[in-house]
């Protein structure tokens, strides 16, 4: 199954296609535990049975073939020239024959490629959807014009050669994408065919995929991903959650049967409508969807009069480029019981957790899954959690006696408090100065901590401007 004709063609999409897949497994288990063992267990990936044949979604660019007809494929490694693609291991085998269906009918067009150089042609892309569960398959044609010639007879022929070759055609949309971009999709859109959407069911759940829904591209990993994530969060139907950078409501859904109340958020307004469709669609009453950037709803929700509930469980399922230290804060501020942080990208994931656990988080688990076999991707869930500890613990018994319990009472450390101060406002105060204002605030410091040796004895009082830093991180720590 590993060999393939488009390696030796300088393809450059799986560059572990020639690796053992449980040496593949092994070597990006290995990358996961480097970057994040430090914050704590990283556990056996969770690999596919069958590592082939796994993508729902096949993007391919148009370009000129031999006798003035036109071909479809991927770019080369580190070029520009398109390599044309009869066939791909990793593609659904469905897919591949769409492709060639459309290639077919737009050749009975005479269309024309378009060419980016010279800003002539008419086909960019086409993007192929399909919804493994229900069979339903969604062909979106992306052109430089706005106008597609002959559009009805362009879906006749694809029909016709769809029948011809056992495939099904669901829907077709036409997308118009007039930049000078890399970005596959433009704004415009106009359905040619069918209802413009197909519908998949996935952890039981129904989803209406439009042309510009983000849906992971494996559903076989994908219900693992998930389930990993919504049992990770260990919901007992009391819980307000949050499903930061919701999409289409995928993971939310997931869990709102588990929980009290779902809401997510969402910058992508099509998304947003596609969420609200999809809780309506399965009949989820228990969970609203917002349209907002992610970092600026959370940060005005983590004010303490915002009005908004502040959740139990946060999912956070950010892009690539990871979540923000502003979410971050807002997430630490609002405290919720447990933090499921869903990542496809390790390195900013391995960020985000140090920003984490500098406001007391802890990693309870994370989890490495292979969502894209044969390449170098990996995802990985991790459960954090602060204060909790994990049930498979080592008892120790002790005596409090002489011990100093200061550092364990009212909320945080005093190392903590340092820390905050001095992230927050640049000023270094001292242990003394904490105890200070801890009294001030009727919070216990201790016997005999940080007290003068004799009661004629003179201590240096805390300036105004640092209690007021401190009394700011007390509030923070929920100490006041």
């Amino acid at each position: 199954m590993s060999d393939c004709k488009l390696r030796a063609k300088n393809c450059g999409g799986c560059p572990l296609l020639g690796l053992d897949y449980t040496a593949q497994l092994k070597q990006k288990e290995s990358a996961v535990r480097a970057l994040l063992g430090k914050y704590g267990p990283v556990h056996p990936i969770r690999g596919m049975d069958v590592p082939y044949r796994y993508r729902n979604k096949v993007i391919s660019t148009f370009a000129p073939a031999a006798g003035g007809k036109l071909t479809s494929g991927i770019y080369a490694a580190r070029t520009h020239k398109v390599l044309p693609v009869e066939s791909c291991l990793l593609e659904d085998e469905v897919l591949d024959k769409v492709l060639l269906a459309v290639r077919a009918a737009a050749n009975r067009c005479r269309y024309q490629p378009y060419n980016e150089d010279r800003g002539t042609g008419l086909l960019r892309h086409c993007l192929l959807r399909r919804a493994v569960a229900t069979g339903q398959v969604m062909v979106v044609l992306v052109t430089a014009q706005p106008v597609l010639p002959g559009a009805k007879n362009f879906v006749r022929y694809l029909l016709e050669e769809a029948e011809t070759r056992g495939v099904p055609v669901t829907t077709v949309v036409q997308n118009y994408n007039p930049r000078q971009t890399s970005v596959v999709l433009g704004e415009a859109e106009k359905v040619l065919y069918g209802k413009g959407f197909i519908l998949d069911t996935l952890c039981g759940k129904t989803y209406a995929l439009s042309p510009r829904s983000f849906y992971q591209v494996n559903p076989v990993q994908t219900a693992v991903l998930y389930g990993l994530a919504v049992d990770a969060a260990r919901l007992t139907g009391k819980e307000t959650v949050l499903d930061a950078y919701c999409g289409i409501g995928t993971i939310g859904l997931c869990a709102a049967g588990r929980a009290k109340q779902v809401i997510g958020v969402e910058r992508n307004p099509d998304a947003v409508r596609n969420a609200c469709a999809n809780a309506a669609a399965n009949k989820i009453n228990n969970a609203r969807f917002i349209c907002a950037d992610a970092t600026d709803w959370m940060r005005a929700a983590a004010q303490p009069n915002s009005g908004l509930p502040h959740p139990d469980v946060v999912f956070l399922d950010p892009p690539r480029e990871g979540s923000t230290p502003a979410c971050i804060d807002a997430v630490a501020a609002m405290k919720p019981k447990r933090v499921v942080y869903v990542s496809c990208n390790p390195e900013t994931l391995a960020r985000d957790l140090t920003h984490l656990t500098r406001r007391g988080w802890k990693a309870l688990k994370i989890q490495p899954v292979d969502m894209f076999p044969h390449t170098e991707h990996v995802e990985t869930v991790v459960l954090l959690s602060k204060g909790e500890v994990d049930s498979k613990k080592i008892r120790v018994e002790f005596s409090l006696e002489d011990m100093d319990m200061s550092e364990f009472q009212d909320g945080a450390t005093y190392p903590q408090i340092k820390e905050y101060v001095l992230e927050h406002t640049g000023l270094k105060v001292s242990n003394l100065y904490i105890s200070q204002i801890k009294r001030k605030c009727g919070i216990g410091v201790g016997k005999n901590y940080n007290l003068p040796k004799s009661e004629d004895s003179r201590q240096p009082q805390c300036p105004q401007e640092k209690e007021k830093a401190i009394r700011e991180a007390f509030k923070y720590f929920g100490m006041i």
